[in-house]
């Protein structure tokens, strides 16, 4: 078992590796006992987009809604009535996900993340019935906000039950939230953006999200300009993001969070398949940015949760499997030797 973690708002161990969410393949259970055999600190429930419609990240999530319910067209998915045949399709694959998860976790004592679509990139994807994203009416946002926060309430209460000794941790994927903020989403037409939302409405939908959770929540962001302060603000424990899109100008910000408590999951390893150097160079980027921070080396590793960049569902199998056990060593590096 992994060492406890000294921060209430941190429920995985110090020098802690996990994965952002999907897997390659479609096997539920292999997927499984490679994510919990790989990351003892903080394993996390795997999504299988490969399996098609349903197993997608928006369909997944969509799955999820209270009392609003999604079917696929050939734009995406899009608002129903009643819940259809992909509604059913998403919810299975999610039932055979967790049953999954519950069987590699028997005993399985401390962190352990799930995940969701943000409100925000969920509003940017799913279609109302005329065709055009919730993103276009405020009204429509709103209602998607309260029936995901529902969602994410009845869903984190099934993971507990399935796996008692685990501290869930949510992790919110809100890839759309820059696009969302500068108004560059664009209509169904193609022609025109949406317009920005207020970074208050933005910031109070996830604080909705946050609550809900009752327990630690990240970002998770793999496009550049992620928001650094708005997400500290609306309360999350943590914001995961790709390394090699952090620009200079993010810099303030990101010390910033760390200063405040936030846990920062850095996207050091690649997520598709290519040639892995040693751990610690994986994490050499990760020392450089603390040392222009200037912020104290022994804080790293309680600070720091190494990841691949993104998802890992573009990647080979035996790829994924090296990527996860290539993050855990580069973790453990930065423990070792945090200078």
């Amino acid at each position: 078992m992994s060492e406890k973690s000294t921060n209430p708002h941190h429920p995985w161990a110090p020098g802690a590796a996990t994965g952002v969410g999907s897997m390659p393949g479609g096997d539920a259970r292999e997927a499984a006992k490679t994510v919990t055999g790989s990351l003892e600190a903080l394993p996390y429930l795997p999504e299988l987009p490969a399996r098609g419609p349903g197993a997608d990240m928006i369909g997944r999530t969509a799955g999820m809604l209270a009392e609003l319910y999604a079917h696929v067209e050939p734009s995406g998915w899009r608002i129903s009535d009643r819940p259809g045949r992909d509604t059913r399709r998403a919810r299975s694959w999610l039932g055979e996900d967790l049953d999954a998860l519950e069987e590699f976790t028997q005993g399985h004592q401390g962190a352990l993340k799930v995940s969701a679509v943000g409100p925000w990139t969920l509003s940017a994807a799913l279609e109302l019935r005329g065709g055009e994203v919730a993103l276009s009416d405020p009204g429509a946002c709103r209602d998607l906000t309260a029936s995901l926060a529902e969602g994410v309430r009845a869903h984190l209460a099934e993971v507990r039950r399935r796996v008692p000794g685990a501290e869930v941790v949510l992790q919110l994927d809100e890839p759309s939230l820059t696009s969302v903020l500068r108004g560059s989403v664009r209509t169904a037409s193609g022609y025109r953006t949406h317009a920005a939302v207020d970074r208050g409405v933005v910031e109070g939908a996830l604080r909705t999200l946050v609550e809900a959770a009752d327990g630690p929540v990240v970002v998770h962001s793999c496009a550049p300009a992620v928001p650094f302060g708005l997400l500290r603000r609306a309360g999350v424990a943590g914001i995961s993001f790709d390394l090699s899109l952090l620009t200079e100008g993010e810099e303030e910000a990101i010390g910033e969070a760390v200063e405040g408590g936030t846990a920062l999951l850095i996207g050091a390893v690649p997520g598709t398949d290519t040639p892995l150097s040693d751990p610690a160079g994986s994490v050499g980027g990760v020392r450089t940015l603390w040392r222009r921070l200037g912020l104290a080396p022994a804080t790293l590793a309680e600070s720091v949760v190494v990841t691949p960049s993104c998802g890992l569902a573009g990647a080979s199998p035996g790829y994924a499997r090296a990527a996860l056990a290539h993050c855990v060593r580069a973790a453990r590096s930065l423990a070792d030797n945090p200078e």
